[in-house]
């Protein structure tokens, strides 16, 4: 995890630097500012592959200058193509400047990662920047007030001083000096998977996979463990592949956290050195404004979820030298979630799935990114494996939707037989990842809000905040935190992510599952 900025043209330095310093916790091991004619480079290290200077950025070639946040994942097939290059370092990113000299704009189908870069072609007097097809890798861009150029960056934040008109980088997109390409769209389906054991082992494999590449690393590793289905296998196939017991953490309130019960159950099946952090109402209140500004959002269900990750990964951070973490995200939108049981027909189910995850990158993910780089971590994400998502998404959605009456199914089956994780973990009906820290937090943040706003407060939100209008007191709540920090950047995000209003069962006025009449046994 590192963080960029890059202005096009000349620019007001201190403005920029202004804006690159609200990026330091993206990055604390080095930082560098690189100014020159055509533009202003500037980055900060987390140094994860190649820890020593060679793996600093930018790299500067006669021909190029490259900012790079991201793994690269098929970084050792790609060295094997471009064995005459002069490589200077180990870093999997510098393999995009090889890429970039023989595949031009095209070299963007050939990465297997997670990834956001800006690169100059000093010949052409070219900017190109691209982002990653899921967006698990942030990038922003806006219009710089004076010259109308553009300027690009990891958060939305350090635009600001500088830029109007900022907005999230389009995912699987490459910005080719003014031109924008789409390079990749996880959600176009060539052919439809309707075998019940390809699917499974498609399955299989291809998380298995996904999981054992993202374990890379020259820097000690962790894993993000609730104790539901998607963390627990991430973790169990982790520790099958690890020559070492695997790091796991877990988080819930005191008094009633579902996660931990089960996530001690997990850790003892795998053997990992297990550790818990409590959190308490009075943490939960005080990281509430910290956690909208490190998010850049002020959507409902991502900042509920974005509380307990936040806390945990400050404990990390405080207590252990890890460094990379995995996480669970990406599996809800992919196999289907408590929602999408009220799916009217497959077509509904899988055209839903494609939107959540054409959008993710607003939401989901956006999360595991700010709350983990918040504390100068890095984020990985095994579901978003870019072969096992088009996997995914081309299973038949009659194959995918719950007929059985347990959610993921396919998920479930693909790893019956393996005996990684305990029949209790494996078939365990899923929690909401914002009650699953213990319901008492959502409550309490609700009883906050009903204490700090009236009804007349709520009546008028609609006035004062016209595009997604808060709908409940606590999201009037999170919204004007949000506006002080971000005022008029409401258009970060299109809507509140919500179930399916369109749908039976699903016009609910809260986001958690926990409202939805199929939610059963799944909070307890």
């Amino acid at each position: 995890m590192c963080g960029f900025m890059f202005a096009q043209s000349e620019v007001d330095q201190s403005l920029f630097q202004q804006g690159f310093h609200a990026l330091a916790h993206r990055g604390p091991d080095q930082s560098r500012i690189l100014q020159e004619s055509f533009g202003t480079f500037g980055f900060h290290r987390l140094s994860i592959m190649d820890i020593s200077e060679n793996g600093m950025q930018p790299f500067v070639t006669p021909e190029v200058i490259l900012m790079c946040n991201g793994e690269i994942y098929n970084e050792q097939q790609l060295k094997k193509s471009f064995s005459a290059y002069p490589f200077i370092s180990r870093s999997d990113c510098e393999t995009i400047l090889p890429l970039y000299k023989k595949y031009g704009r095209y070299m963007c189908k050939y990465l297997d990662g997670e990834f956001a870069f800006v690169l100059f072609d000093k010949n052409k007097q070219l900017t190109i920047a691209a982002r990653d097809p899921i967006g698990i890798r942030p990038m922003f861009y806006g219009e710089i007030k004076e010259s109308k150029q553009l300027a690009f960056a990891s958060e939305a934040k350090s635009l600001l001083p500088l830029c109007d008109n900022i907005r999230p980088f389009p995912i699987g997109t490459l910005y080719y000096g003014g031109e924008w390409i789409k390079y990749n769209d996880v959600t176009h389906v060539q052919q439809t998977l309707n075998d019940m054991d390809d699917i499974l082992t498609r399955i299989n494999i291809g998380l298995t996979e996904g999981v054992k590449k993202r374990m890379m690393s020259d820097v000690p590793i962790g894993y993000l463990l609730s104790g539901g289905l998607d963390s627990s296998l991430v973790c169990a196939l982790a520790a099958k592949y690890s020559d070492t017991p695997i790091t796991t953490f877990a988080i819930g309130m005191k008094s009633d956290a579902i996660d931990l019960k089960y996530a001690r159950i997990v850790a003892q099946k795998i053997k990992s050195r297990h550790y818990e952090a409590i959190m308490t109402v009075e943490d939960v209140i005080s990281a509430l404004p910290y956690v909208i500004y490190h998010l850049e959002s002020y959507d409902i269900t991502t900042v509920r979820a974005s509380i307990g990750m936040y806390l945990l990964c400050k404990y990390i951070h405080q207590h252990s030298e890890i460094k990379v973490l995995l996480t669970g995200e990406i599996s809800d939108e992919l196999f289907g979630y408590k929602y999408t049981d009220f799916a009217p027909s497959a077509h509904a189910f899988t055209e839903e799935s494609k939107k959540r995850m054409r959008e993710l990158y607003m939401y989901d993910v956006l999360r595991a990114d700010r709350c983990i780089a918040a504390w100068s971590l890095e984020a990985r994400v095994p579901f978003g494996d870019l072969s096992f998502v088009r996997d995914v998404i081309a299973i038949d959605g009659k194959l995918k939707m719950n007929t059985t009456g347990m959610g993921k199914f396919l998920l479930r089956k693909a790893f019956e037989d393996e005996g990684l994780l305990p029949d209790e973990i494996l078939w365990r009906q899923k929690a909401a990842f914002s009650d699953a820290v213990g319901h008492s937090m959502v409550d309490e943040l609700k009883k906050a809000a009903d204490r700090l706003y009236s009804d007349e407060d709520l009546r008028l939100a609609k006035q004062k905040y016209p595009h997604c209008t808060p709908f409940t007191k606590e999201a009037l709540w999170y919204r004007d935190i949000f506006e002080k920090f971000y005022p008029q950047q409401s258009h970060l995000i299109p809507s509140y992510w919500m179930p399916n209003p369109t749908w039976e069962g699903c016009n609910v006025t809260d986001p958690s599952a926990r409202v939805l009449a199929n939610y059963g046994d799944s909070g307890k």
